[in-house]
């Protein structure tokens, strides 16, 4: 192959590009005689003008593989907040609008405020800031390419395979003493769960067979349900005293963790068990043995922190691990006698990235990085030294004065949407002992932080030339936190990562392949991967993720616990609720049966005049764009609100339905997600299915009190449900009554008086 042919790794040595993926397996194992021994080293003496030349062919190469993070932006919308809505037409007209998270859509709403050219990460804005910073973008600057894969003026300084141990620890020998203990090594989940070699035979049952499950209960995390195909399902205990020791945990974590820690103790726990909540005991028991997890109890209100920094340990435990393995290699290699046998140190992947965090917004990746940060310093005068820090407050950072004096919602919402809420973000961090740089390029970077749209504008679609996702090829922690969000916000993302994951990568990157771990070569990477999915609720979409796209081989821990009561009780108006039941043939009927239930049998009853003031609330958009089309062909008197309408539009509608002018008002979950706005003049509600939080179902309920018109006795609530809707019905009414409701065809009519059912 040519100069073109060619790709430069850290080392300066050049390495085949493996351009087909069925090939690439035979092509490793072809290459491995042909590795260098001293491949770690620098090559400091190499010609200089040669390397030079090869660099700028292979830049020029990348610019036509690798996609630019910013060249096909997505428009984002407004994400000024509106103040509290008022009685009077004037407080309506005065009301703004915030980002409905939503990244795509021919219906934007583009209000042209400054805080939407602020949030807008365009190219040219990420370039400027870059070279500012004196970062190096490793492509032509005249192409208008960013480039994140890639960093050949920082490299050598943050690269793993050229440091060594004793330039990251002070004392090399303690942490090789560690290193060759035999007894600390095989009892290290780390070293259990990396070193396990899979057989075929294995790899084939994982593939076809169904998983086995187990049910036990804890004392924190309640019910739970283990599940393996290959691993006998061994009943997990949880610890109910953790030592540091038993733990595992890298030497720094071990002081800084109960440090960090300690806002979240209290003067309950016990001195043996100093530094975990009850909480975080149970769920690092599970992560530290590297099983996945989906815990679906997360509130943004109460425990939401105290699982951040729990999986932000378990996370930062991992890389350090690695990373340590990978340096004390580097040490054993270069002290290696010339004309001995080498050993086979096998200890890293495909690609550098091992972790890959997707939250929702950047005020999380923030709280991340924080917790990192803190982690990683012993004590006040031995700071670590953070790389691009005052650029990553700039963009990740927030403006307290820039939210509205007036504004008021709900405590959640204060919760969830706090700080900066731009959902079009990624960054890679590099960690050493003593170091982090953020912003590092991602085939450089331990630890990926990114939105689900930062991820799908990266991983692009078939056909586009500008794509990339060979960084995450080596993927060994996946956490994916607040799932429930992403089904506000566009879920297809989520599913398009899930299925570009742990891939064989396109181009070999500049890896040595005779340290890349053989399971990475097998293509077997997605069996050892841990996933870490969190959720405030229990959701179809969430549960399908994490059955069918997580095959880890030690086997699966889900939280299943049932809801006694439903948000029903927290109704504070004297109203009745008809729950009327559709019967579908399958799951994929659902949607044709439902739209004919409700203009067949529902809508008829309503279209008297004197049901007027009707809102119905839709939860997905499609269904919305069905009933507002259908509306529209048979000349309704209605009105519409969504996510995408502009703020003029919204206070019209509100106005037109408060006034009786139009007769329904078609409200989606999404608007009522990103707005929490108070419709007032409701009298007649219909769930046209049942909310996805179900703390909704009781909120929009409520609206009906916001307008005193002594007309108690009219109002209706009509809920329309089918049995797949079990998980919804049951966090809306309670798990008993949800099974009299399942069981009988006929409709329930339930009366709320107050707080009481």
């Amino acid at each position: 192959m040519g100069e073109g042919g060619h790709n430069i790794g850290s080392s300066g040595e050049s390495i085949c590009l493996l351009p087909h993926r069925p090939l690439l397996v035979l092509l490793l194992h072809s290459c491995l005689p042909f590795q260098s021994e001293n491949s770690d080293k620098s090559s400091a003496e190499s010609d200089s003008e040669t390397e030079v030349e090869q660099v700028s062919v292979y830049r020029k190469l990348l610019a036509t593989l690798k996609t630019s993070p910013e060249s096909e932006s997505e428009e984002e919308e407004d994400e000024s907040e509106p103040e509290e809505p008022g009685e009077s037409e004037t407080e309506m007209d005065r009301e703004g609008s915030q980002d409905s998270g939503e990244g795509e859509g021919g219906e934007e709403d583009k209000n042209g405020v400054p805080e939407q050219e602020q949030a807008t990460d365009t190219a040219e804005q990420t370039l400027d800031q870059e070279q500012a910073d004196g970062a190096d973008t490793s492509c032509d600057p005249s192409h208008g390419v960013i480039e994140e894969f890639t960093d050949v003026k920082h490299e050598s300084e943050f690269s793993l395979e050229t440091n060594f141990m004793e330039e990251e620890s002070g004392d090399c020998n303690a942490d090789k003493r560690d290193s060759n203990s035999s007894q600390a090594s095989s009892e290290d989940p780390f070293k259990q769960h990396m070193d396990k070699e899979l057989e075929e035979k294995e790899v084939e049952k994982l593939s076809t067979l169904p998983k086995t499950s187990t049910q036990s209960k804890w004392a924190r995390l309640g019910q739970l349900t283990f599940s393996s195909t290959v691993e006998t399902n061994k009943t997990l205990k949880a610890d109910k005293e953790v030592a540091a020791k038993q733990l595992y945990l890298h030497k720094p974590l071990e002081s800084t963790w109960p440090k960090v820690n300690k806002q979240f103790l209290s003067s309950v726990n016990k001195p043996s068990d100093p530094s975990f909540t009850p909480l975080q005991r149970e769920l690092f028991c599970i992560m530290n043995t590297y099983r996945d997890l989906f815990y679906p109890e997360r509130s943004a209100l109460t425990n939401g922190e105290e699982i951040r920094h729990a999986y932000c340990l378990h996370a930062l435990n991992h890389v350090l691990k690695a990373n340590a393995q990978v340096l004390s290699n580097n040490a054993k290699r270069r002290d290696q006698k010339p004309g001995t046998d080498s050993e086979d140190y096998r200890d890293q992947g495909l690609t550098r990235p091992k972790v890959l965090m997707i939250v929702p917004f950047r005020e999380c990746a923030l709280r991340i990085v924080h917790i990192l940060i803190s982690l990683l310093e012993v004590n006040d005068k031995r700071k670590i030294d953070v790389s691009n820090k005052k650029r990553f407050k700039g963009e990740f950072g927030s403006d307290p004065e820039e939210k509205p004096p007036n504004l008021k919602r709900p405590e959640d919402y204060e919760a969830v949407f706090a700080g900066n809420i731009d959902d079009h973000f990624r960054i890679g961090v590099a960690i050493l002992q003593k170091s982090m740089r953020l912003y590092a390029p991602f085939y450089s970077s331990d630890i990926i932080i990114a939105s689900p749209l930062g991820m799908r504008t990266i991983i692009g679609a078939e056909g586009e030339k500008k794509r990339d996702f060979d960084f995450l090829s080596s993927i060994e922690i996946l956490i994916i936190d607040q799932a429930d969000i992403y089904l506000m916000q566009n879920w297809e993302h989520v599913l398009h990562l899930m299925k570009h994951i742990n891939l064989l990568p396109l181009d070999s990157h500049g890896v040595d392949f005779s340290r890349v771990r053989m399971l990475n070569l097998n293509n077997w990477s997605k069996y050892y991967r841990q996933t870490l999915l969190f959720s405030a609720l229990q959701d179809p979409h969430i549960n399908s993720v994490f059955n069918k796209h997580c095959f880890n081989y030690v086997g699966q821990v889900a939280v299943r616990n049932v809801p006694l009561s439903g948000s029903i009780s927290h109704v504070m108006v004297q109203l009745p609720h008809v729950f009327r039941r559709l019967e579908a043939e399958n799951l994929t009927s659902v949607v044709d049966t439902r739209f004919q239930f409700f203009i067949d049998k529902v809508l008829p009853e309503y279209r008297d005049a004197i049901m007027s003031h009707t809102l119905i609330y839709v939860p997905s958009y499609f269904d919305y764009v069905r009933l507002r089309n259908y509306f529209k062909k048979e000349q309704l008197n209605f009105t519409y609100i969504c996510e995408y309408t502009k703020k003029a539009a919204v206070c019209r509608a509100r106005r037109f339905f408060l006034k009786g002018e139009k007769q329904f008002l078609l409200f989606t979950e999404r608007f009522h997600f990103y707005k929490r706005y108070t419709i007032k003049g409701i009298r007649n509600l219909i769930f046209y299915e049942l909310p996805t939080y179900s703390h909704f179902y009781s909120e929009i309920c409520n609206m009906l009190k916001a307008t005193d018109s002594g007309v108690d006795a009219t109002w209706t609530c009509t809920v329309l449900y089918s049995k797949y809707d079990a998980q919804k019905l049951a966090a809306v009414v309670g798990i008993d009554r949800t099974a009299q409701m399942l069981q009988s065809k006929k409709n329930v009519h339930l009366f709320v008086t107050g707080e009481n059912e």
